[in-house]
Order: C-alpha cells, then sequence, then structure tokens
C-alpha cells in the first residue's frame, strides 16, 4: 500500500471488533455515499485529494453475486475520459505550431469529412461541429452482439456520414464521439504516429499515470487488479468486463483508475501539460445543457459545486462501467467509478444523479 492511501473496505471491516467502552470513529461522508450507490451497482470506487493528501475508498463486490473485495484504486474502463487526453495532445500540437485551432478539418484531412471546409479543429473539441455521433447507429444497446466485434475508425466515420449534419457548424453544442475519432485522425496524419503512441508519450507518461493505458489492437480484457463490469442486453443483466473497446478509439478506449483520473485533472489544471496560452483555450466554454450550469471547453466540462466554485473535469460512460471528476484549481481532485451503467440495476435517472452527488460531496464536504 503506497504512502497516504486509506483503503476503506465492507471486507476489511468485518471481525474488527472495537472495544465496548470505545465510540466507533465518525464515518466518512463519502464513504457513506459510495455505500450508498451500491444500492444501484455493484461496486463504487473513489480517489479523493485534499489537503495533499490522497484517499481512496471502496463499496460494494467486485463480482456481482459474490463477495469479493474490490481493489483500492483498481482499473476500469475509462470511456470518454479519453476525450480530454485526446484534446491535450492536439492542444499541444497547436502550441507546436503543427496544428491551427481555428483552421477547417479540411486543411489536416482533406476529402474525408462531409462539409469539412466549414468545420474547424476548435468546433471538433468543443462538440460543436453539428457532425452526426455514429455510437447512436452502431446497435450499442444490445451490447452482446458486439462486445467481441472489432472496429477501424473509418468503419466508424462510414456509420456517422450516412447520415445528415445535425446543425450548421458552431451553431449548437451537441455531444458527438464522431468529433474525437476525427481528431485522433488529426493528430496521426500531422504527427505520422500512432494516436496511442503519442497519447501515451505525450500525456500518460508526462503526468505520472501509472495505472493508465491504452488497450492495444485485440486486447479485451483489463490488465492489473479490477472490479467486473455489467451492463443490460436483450434485456438480461451480463458480465462484460472483456470487451473490445475499439468502438470508442480516440473518443473513448483508454483504462485507467479513479486515482489515475483524479491525478491527470490535477496535472493539466497545474499546468504540467499545456502551456498557459492552449490551457486558457482549453477552458473557453459554450453551455452544456446536460445539467444545470454545466458547459464543455475543448475536451472539459466545467462543473458547478453546492459549496461554490466549480471543478474541471469530463466523465466517460461504457459498458460496464461510469466515471466522473476531475480537479478544481485549488488541487482537490476527485475521481470516481461505478460498475455499471446508470439504468442497469435501477433508475437510469436516480443512479446517474447519485454519481454527481457522490463526486460533488467528495469536493464539498
Amino acid at each position: 500500500m503506497r504512502k497516504g492511501v486509506v483503503v476503506l473496505t465492507v471486507a476489511g471491516l468485518l471481525g474488527a471488533a472495537a472495544p465496548a467502552a470505545v465510540a466507533a470513529p465518525p464515518r466518512d461522508p463519502v464513504q457513506e455515499k459510495l455505500d450508498a450507490l451500491v444500492g444501484q451497482f455493484p461496486a463504487a470506487l473513489a480517489s479523493v485529494t485534499r489537503g495533499g493528501r490522497t484517499v481512496s475508498l471502496v463499496a460494494g463486490s467486485a463480482r456481482l453475486g459474490s463477495r469479493v473485495p474490490v481493489p483500492a484504486d483498481g482499473r476500469v474502463r475509462a470511456g470518454s475520459n479519453t476525450k480530454t487526453f485526446t484534446a491535450v495532445v492536439v492542444l499541444q500540437l497547436v502550441a507546436e505550431g503543427r496544428v491551427e485551432l481555428d483552421a477547417p478539418i479540411e486543411r489536416y484531412l482533406p476529402g474525408l469529412v462531409p462539409g469539412g471546409s466549414a468545420i474547424t479543429v476548435r468546433q471538433l473539441l468543443q462538440h460543436t461541429s453539428g457532425l452526426p455521433n455514429y455510437t447512436e447507429y452502431l446497435g450499442l444497446e444490445d451490447i452482446a452482439k458486439l462486445r467481441h466485434r472489432y472496429f477501424e475508425p473509418h468503419e466508424l466515420l462510414a456509420t456517422a456520414f450516412a447520415h445528415p449534419a445535425r446543425f450548421a457548424p458552431g451553431t449548437k453544442w451537441e455531444y458527438s464521439n464522431t468529433n474525437y475519432v476525427l481528431a485522433g485522425l488529426l493528430v496521426q496524419r500531422v504527427t505520422g504516429r500512432p494516436v496511442a503512441e503519442q497519447i501515451t508519450e505525450r500525456v500518460i507518461r508526462k503526468a505520472g499515470l501509472r495505472n493508465t493505458y491504452w488497450p492495444t489492437v485485440g486486447d479485451q480484457d483489463i490488465q492489473g487488479p479490477h472490479p467486473h463490469g455489467y451492463a443490460r442486453s436483450g434485456g438480461e443483466v451480463i458480465d462484460v468486463t472483456e470487451l473490445d473497446p475499439s468502438w470508442g478509439w480516440a473518443a473513448g478506449q483508454l483504462i485507467s483508475t479513479p486515482g489515475d483520473l483524479a491525478q491527470f485533472s490535477r496535472a493539466l489544471l497545474g499546468g504540467r501539460l499545456l502551456p498557459a496560452p492552449q490551457l486558457a483555450e482549453m477552458r473557453k466554454t459554450v453551455p452544456a445543457p446536460l445539467l444545470p450550469g454545466w458547459r464543455y471547453g475543448l475536451g472539459l466540462f466545467r462543473v458547478p459545486l453546492s459549496c461554490g466554485g466549480e471543478y474541471w473535469g469530463h466523465g466517460g460512460d461504457i459498458h460496464g462501467y461510469e466515471t466522473r471528476g476531475g480537479a478544481t484549481d485549488d488541487g482537490r481532485a476527485v475521481g470516481l467509478a461505478v460498475t455499471a451503467l446508470p439504468g442497469t440495476f435501477g433508475d437510469a435517472d436516480q443512479g446517474a444523479q447519485a454519481v454527481v452527488s457522490t463526486v460533488d460531496a467528495a469536493f464539498c464536504r
């Protein structure tokens, strides 16, 4: 166990009776929130950094139907947190003078994007391009049929471009994974190297993330300690821990831990990954009406806190796992993961709100 990390699990408390005359210590409010999440998810994992101290908390079971301890800061599929990593690499290329943020994507990927002469790199990163979202048309709601299917990035784009644009570029915000597949191809075209390599060298290693990696082609497992993830498909709940994440690619392929995701957000806001001008561009936001007060920059959400201020981060939803969290400018950081998407075991809206509320409590306790 590394220094400064406290692990609290239900299994770890069994058999550890306190002397009768000694009052039990007060419960950690975040631990209480995690325990409550287990009513809707098999397991929950959190990493909370405040005042330079990091605490790792878990609740539930790593396997559905069994009492298997959840690994502290275990690895999970990070889903759309990948977008922030991809955006950082693009902005690094902007800082190097190799990409212009307000240039049309047609300049870098000629002939690939319908209407690409009117869509800028900034609009891709900010989800204001109007491009249709390919994940709406893949059939992912029946994940049992697709979980072992490998997709090439151009297959994903072909699926998207078979449908009309949603709106004129720059006139609206609407989340679309298609934007970040294009951002990944942009990175590859400009650098001449795989986007997985560029994210690993430019972001993962630079931020010192020891438990974050891009699965290689064909790797359907999660390497290292991890809880199992579950999804609903065809009316039943199945174990989807083993999954080909290629349909997410530069929009959602990474594997990480709550602790690494929180550390990444701190490194980003602390100026370790981008020069100040590019970080400032990343933090220029537009309204993102997913929840009240939410705004979106370049691969980065700004989320208001109930105790005042805001945190900056992303989050990810991929079959088997949901992750949320980020960091504040004063150094607080939170990473949270649950081992199913909201709605897998209970009401989707209630589950999603419970996760958001837990993140808020971890920042505001």
